[in-house]
């Protein structure tokens, strides 16, 4: 399965950028489960990526930090009985965590100011309220 990743539409992660570990899995698998080597560990070294232009590879250090390990994230899947379906299942959820990186930001709220009528109706309302307080706390005669 040495297929290159497609991420986005001008993002995609060559194959030989990729590196695959196997190991067994303790999850699902029957009798095969001490024998097979199931689980699969998808690393890729975003810090030294080629293929990922600067501008977004920092936005995408940035968002990934606390999940790098020496600049590299990896992935691990375990959830499926055979190898190819974790290794689909590690493809996915690696795309899908580099497309959530890559995002644009989200557009800044730009500031208002306060029309004088919400500033009138604003003080009239912590001047009804400091009333009803003072008529509260005198008392009754």
């Amino acid at each position: 399965m040495a297929e290159d990743l497609v991420v986005t539409d001008q993002l995609v992660i060559p194959a030989v950028e990729l590196r695959e570990r196997f190991s067994r899995s303790s999850g699902p698998g029957g009798q095969g489960v001490n024998t097979a080597d199931s689980r699969v560990e998808l690393t890729l070294d975003l810090r030294r990526s080629p293929s990922i232009p600067d501008p977004l590879r920092a936005r995408m250090l940035a968002r990934l930090g606390n999940r790098l390990v020496d600049g590299e994230l990896t992935i691990a899947a375990s959830e499926h009985r055979g190898q190819l379906a974790n290794r689909r299942a590690a493809r996915e959820r690696l795309a899908q965590l580099l497309r959530e990186a890559a995002a644009p930001p989200p557009p800044r709220r730009r500031p208002t100011k306060a029309t004088r009528g919400s500033k009138e109706r604003r003080i009239a309302a912590k001047k009804w309220r400091g009333e009803v307080k003072r008529n509260r706390s005198r008392p009754a005669d």
